[in-house]
């Protein structure tokens, strides 16, 4: 009689929490409640710590992205109006300051910047919403999210799950009642399916309101954007309205900078068999005796079925057997796979074939490209290189340096064409308008370059920035003697 009791209330208390778990307004409401974040219509957060480039970190095998340090972090969000303003010191945030997304160290700026997430907003933006624990409850109640119980590292989550852009987003709430963890997947040219989530932890009372202090976020595993809280402002005034002259802006990207989509192949002939490809990011063809090399696989996968397709053009029934990688920014290898989908074989830097092994084995689910069409599973082929690798068939000669005291990438790769006298390089000299004055105090990018053309005598009569200029000058040695102050 006992047992038949006891198995009785088990069945009960099961049939109670399970119906709990399926009322997505009691667990949304219950949850609001713990956080005391019911009548929530306005936060103020402050606090301290650093966000992040994704794709341009100096080393493709550090933990975490390209950082920018975040000081004096002042986040004040209006929840009706799905709308923030964002008030910060952004500065450098690596040291020493190296990596992407402009040459470092960055100096600190003051930025004042409003976001609308409404919507029509990017997906990313919208997400920068969702992932406060309040934003994630109320989209999740707007999307008739689903509900079930979980049991994740030996602790009970209620996860609440609606769909996203192209990826289920996931929120779990733990047995307080806080929304703990929010994490979706958001698709990327190189890392394929990358996850992107948010952990809050150390939470803390502010005037009735429960709020983490410790806030990180990771997209593809590495370490994207770190806030230490030190205060929570509930339902204190907020504006909203974009600073003067600026509309809003959009959120976080889980791609490497680009400059839009290419406008398509145009090819012009270096002579002696060697072309360069425009019409967005540089690549050059070479015509070796029984195959083709390709010197950059550069920007999205259609750039590169593009540089793929006019390289066959050129050089018709030979097969792309090398496509050299100047360096492993996302900008720069995101059209590696599409190389690898032709069987052509990557030229690196040594530190990157572990990286580039790793994630080209990722899925490409959320946005299939030529690889993951051709071969899901492929095998890449890597070869690697560090200070000097000749390429030569003996009539065509390729000269790969790897440019020392970099500060942008750790294996940044030179590519010289000795016969053609022509030099290929990446980020290392982007350059401006033509005609410029030298500058009072020259880029430290520029006068490296210039160094490590000195230091190993080449004979340079054209320098091809990868980042082509506008108006798609022939750009000289000259040009970067001025640029580096000379």
């Amino acid at each position: 009689m006992h047992r038949a009791t006891a198995s009785l209330s088990i069945v009960l208390l099961s049939a109670s929490l399970l119906s709990a778990a399926d009322d997505l307004k009691t667990v949304v409401d219950n949850s609001l409640k713990a956080m005391g974040a019911e009548n929530l219509k306005t936060l103020v957060i402050s606090g301290q710590g650093w966000d992040g480039c994704v794709g341009q970190n100096y080393d493709a095998n550090a933990d975490h992205w390209r950082k920018f340090s975040n000081k004096d972090y002042v986040r004040s969000i209006d929840f009706d109006a799905r709308a923030w303003r964002l008030q910060r010191v952004r500065g450098e945030g690596e040291a020493p300051g190296r990596g992407g997304c402009n040459a470092g160290p960055i100096p600190d700026t003051p930025q004042n910047q409003v976001t609308v997430a409404n919507a029509t907003a990017p997906f990313n933006a919208q997400m920068e919403f969702i992932m406060l624990p309040e934003g994630f409850l109320k989209v999740a109640l707007e999307k008739n999210a689903s509900v079930k119980t979980e049991k994740v590292k030996g602790k009970n989550y209620t996860v609440v799950s609606f769909m996203g852009d192209k990826a289920p987003v996931n929120g779990y709430i733990n047995e307080q009642g806080y929304v703990e963890r929010v994490e979706t997947k958001i698709s990327n040219d190189v890392m394929g399916d990358m996850v992107w989530d948010v952990d809050y932890s150390n939470w803390k009372d502010f005037n009735g309101v429960k709020f983490p202090t410790h806030i990180l976020q990771h997209q593809g595993g590495l370490q994207f954007f770190e806030l230490n809280v030190s205060d929570v402002k509930p339902n204190a005034t907020v504006d909203v309205t974009p600073p003067a002259g600026r509309g809003g802006r959009g959120g976080a990207a889980g791609r490497g900078p680009g400059r839009g989509a290419p406008a398509g192949p145009i090819s012009e002939d270096l002579g002696g068999g060697f072309w360069l490809i425009t019409g967005g990011y540089a690549s050059i063809v070479a015509d070796f005796k029984d195959y083709i090399v390709v010197v950059e696989g550069p920007q999205s996968d259609m750039r590169a079925n593009q540089i793929i397709a006019e390289a066959h053009r050129l050089i018709p029934n030979k097969p792309i057997k090398y496509v050299i990688n100047t360096h492993a920014h996302f900008d720069h290898s995101s059209g590696l796979r599409a190389f690898v989908a032709e069987g052509a074989t990557i030229v690196t830097y040594k530190a990157n074939k572990s990286f580039y092994e790793r994630v080209f084995r990722n899925p490409h689910t959320l946005e299939p490209d030529t690889l993951s069409q051709k071969n899901p599973q492929p095998k890449i082929k890597i070869e690697t290189m560090d200070d000097k690798k000749v390429m030569t068939d003996g009539q065509h000669t390729i000269d790969i340096y790897r440019v020392q005291n970099s500060t942008h990438d750790v294996g940044m790769m030179i590519v010289y064409l000795p016969k053609q006298k022509v030099l290929l390089e990446a980020d290392e000299f982007n350059v401006g308008a033509a005609n410029a004055p030298a500058p009072e105090k020259p880029n430290p990018y520029h006068v490296n370059l210039l160094a490590n053309i000195e230091r190993l005598h080449l004979d340079v009569d054209r320098i091809i920035p990868v980042h082509l200029p506008n108006d798609n000058r022939k750009v000289t040695m000259a040009e970067l003697r001025t640029a580096a102050g000379k």
